[in-house]
Parts: C-alpha cells; structure tokens; sequence
C-alpha cells in the first residue's frame, strides 16, 4: 500500500493505455501500475498461491507451492480512477480466502468464505481498514473491523482506531448508479424518501470513500441499484465480498439489490459476475428493502 501511495504521489497524466480489461473497461496505465505493485508485493510476500484482479481477471499463480497451500486473493487495485483528476480520494480492495486440502480456486467460493478482507484509502492520510471474522481469530473473539494508518514517513503502520462499529440507525446515504432511478421505479421511489426525510448525502462516486465514510462516522445507508437501461457495475470477487465483510464485521447488515440475501452468501460463478447492492446500517438497509422488496417491513422508528 506504501508502494501505491507513491505512485499516487507521482501521478500527473491522466493518460490510456490504449487496451481494455476483460470487463471492457479502458486501462489507465495508473491501473496498470497499481495492479502490477499488488502483484509484485503478493508474490514477494510467499503466502498466496493463486490472485485474481478487476485489471488481470484470471486465476494466476503467484506462489511456487504446487500443494496449492497458499492463500487465495481477489483485488480491486485502484478504486476510483474516473475521479483521481479531481484529486479526491481513492482506494484499493482486498478479499482473502483460505487454500483447501484439495485444488480449488476461486470460482465456487462465497464471500462468508473470506478470512479476512481490506481496503486502503488514499488521501490526505493513507488509510489500511481490515476486517477479521471471527473464525479467523483467537477462539472468543468477535467479528472486528478496525483501521491502521501509514505513518512516520510511510515506514510504519499505526492502529489507529481499534473497532469500527456501525450503530443501527444513521440518516446519511450514499446513492449509487443514480441514472437506474430513471426507469426502476422502486429505486426512484428510495431516492425520494430519503430526500423527503432530509438524510444528509455523502456521495464522491467512488466506493472505498463512500463506504469508508460511513464506517468511520458509524452510520448511513450506500446502495447501487440496476435497471434495464443502468446495468450493475460492481464486481462481485473484487469489490462487493470484500467490503461486505467489512460491513458485516462492524455490525452493519448488507443484501443484493434485488433479494433478501447477503452479498456473503453470493456464490462467486464468474471472475467477473456484477451485482446491486445495498450495504450499512441495519436499519437503513431495513427501508432499502421495505422499498425494493415490498414484502419486508419497516423497522420501527
């Protein structure tokens, strides 16, 4: 994450590579670069066998193990590319899953599955917030999302906020693909509601800030809905199971946009399988279903 940092630091051109990734989306060669130090700095690292990324959407072999015995990695390596110029915030996204006794990939697995999940931001401050599951901690430990921070020029990592909880309630929201509310009725319908409610938006179009924010001030509602015109753009492996576990691991609640079920219960059939989603507070993710799945009730207020 240090490495990336830097390359942000050093970043002037917003220029193309001239390619696309196998989801059809035009390559920075800032995305190229971020994607190449992630590779780099896993492989270094000897503890995962197989990763897969938004910018190299293939199961590639990072480790020298043949057992298969190494860890298991999917990433988004830049978040936020078409808001960089702006200079805001960006990030970068990690799922982790554990090898088994037999080879298995990626493919198959579900975001429950996960040991572990991150994401770093990158702004005034260079962020790194984790979560850990509780069966992947000492025996009695709760689920925990906490947060470090590089420090001491960029030679240290400091805890800097132990636990991150989300309360229940928080009437801040952060409405994403907007354009869907065109022509799905029902997302239009949120929209309103929350705007009829006076909920404070918190929205800079990209995910890892918009997420993070909510986690550091410990509420609101994010959603990204489709529709026939607005398709899902979120990937599942690289974006949604990752910050799901985040969510879920700081109490908060998550769902599909168009189903009661968890983004963690989505089984992973395609490296780059899309989907809506609708993560946060209980409660607020409570009404997202009340409005997109009309046989869910409101909480009580």
């Amino acid at each position: 994450m240090a490495h990336i940092a830097v390359l942000f630091t050093n970043y002037v051109e917003h220029t193309y590579v001239g390619t696309q990734n196998a989801s059809g989306d035009d390559q920075l060669h800032l995305d190229i670069d971020c994607d190449n130090a992630v590779f780099a700095a896993i492989r270094a690292s000897g503890v995962f066998s197989v990763a897969a990324s938004e910018e190299t959407p293939v199961e590639t072999v990072v480790g020298n193990d043949n057992n298969n015995t190494g860890f298991l990695l999917g990433f988004d390596p830049l978040d936020g590319s078409s808001i960089i110029d702006a200079n805001f915030s960006v990030g970068s996204i990690f799922g982790i899953w554990p090898a088994t006794s037999e080879p298995k990939g990626i493919l198959g697995r579900t975001g429950r599955e996960q040991v572990a999940a991150a994401v770093s931001v990158y702004g005034p401050r260079t962020t790194f917030c984790i979560a850990i599951p509780s069966h992947s901690s000492v025996a009695g430990k709760d689920d925990t999302t906490l947060e470090v921070t590089l420090v001491k020029n960029r030679t240290e990592w400091e805890v800097s906020r132990p636990k991150m909880t989300l309360a229940a309630k928080g009437k801040v929201f952060a409405p994403g693909n907007l354009r869907a509310a065109n022509d799905n009725e029902a997302y239009g319908k949120l929209i309103q509601y929350w705007l009829k409610e006076r909920y404070t938006l918190r929205y800079s179009g990209g995910m890892v800030p918009d997420v993070y924010h909510s986690l550091i001030k410990g509420k609101g509602v994010f959603s990204n809905a489709s529709s026939e015109q607005a398709k899902a753009k979120l990937r599942l492996l690289y974006e949604v199971a990752p910050v799901g576990l985040l969510i879920e691991c700081a109490g908060g609640t998550t769902t599909h946009e168009a189903r009661d079920q968890s983004v963690l219960d989505i089984p992973i059939d395609d490296l780059d399988q899309r989907c809506g989603v609708c993560f946060r507070s209980s409660d607020e993710v409570a009404i997202y279903k009340q409005f997109m799945f009309p046989s869910n009730p409101l909480p009580n207020k």
